[in-house]
């Protein structure tokens, strides 16, 4: 079985977080062998978006753990908020914990300016990413090498573009990791059609979507 988590902290974006949940979910009810879960750094009963969603995680996060994929979401970087990405990259504490489960052999993949907290864990430098357009110039100055992509796939660290992009990240991580099909029936039932282009190391650029031929 595949394992998942999408690390949540106060002032994450919601929609960052949630639109590969439900994604992953419905992989999970379509047969898809599966598992996803919000996990948090502390034993929190709530976490607070940074639009004021409350959610209790169904896990505290393990640094011994070795889930197959860690998804960051972003949120808080544009306007510098006090809770959000923009907090905790010099915090430290997340980007410690990506590093460790990165160490540990996870895939790392981030939505939006969750790039930013992988950067933080010093896993970007060298490497092709991409993030919101509000912190491509940031994304650059700590050593990534932009890509002009909806989804960067480097193997190891997947980087998704601006908020919405958690959908297209996760269904191509449906995608590579299972197939094509059940990508497309869950974009089918979600009546939402991919866009924009994944790039991959080991690929030529292509352009996804429930459409093409």
């Amino acid at each position: 079985m595949m394992q998942v988590q999408i690390i949540l902290f106060d002032g994450f974006d919601e929609l960052d977080a949630i639109a590969p949940f439900e994604v992953l979910r419905n992989a999970t009810e379509m047969g898809a062998d599966v598992q996803v879960e919000l996990v948090a750094l502390d034993d929190c009963a709530v976490i607070t978006g940074a639009h004021g969603l409350q959610v209790q995680p169904g896990a505290t996060f393990e640094h011994d753990s070795k889930p197959d994929i860690l998804i960051v979401p972003g949120g808080g970087w544009g306007n510098r908020a006090p809770q959000g990405a923009w907090a905790e990259a010099p915090r430290g504490e997340i980007p410690a914990a990506i590093a460790q489960l990165h160490q540990n052999g996870t895939t790392i993949a981030s939505v939006c300016t969750g790039a930013m907290l992988v950067a933080a864990a010093g896993l970007l430098r060298g490497r092709p990413a991409t993030t919101h357009r509000v912190a491509i110039e940031a994304l650059k100055g700590a050593g990534a090498a932009i890509v002009d992509a909806r989804v960067v796939d480097d193997g190891d660290i997947v980087t998704a573009a601006g908020v919405t992009s958690g959908l297209d990240l996760a269904l191509w991580l449906l995608e590579r990791y299972f197939t094509p099909e059940i990508a497309h029936k869950i974009e089918t039932k979600l009546e939402y059609e991919r866009r924009g282009k994944v790039w991959q190391r080991s690929a030529v650029v292509v352009t996804k979507g429930s459409h093409d031929a």
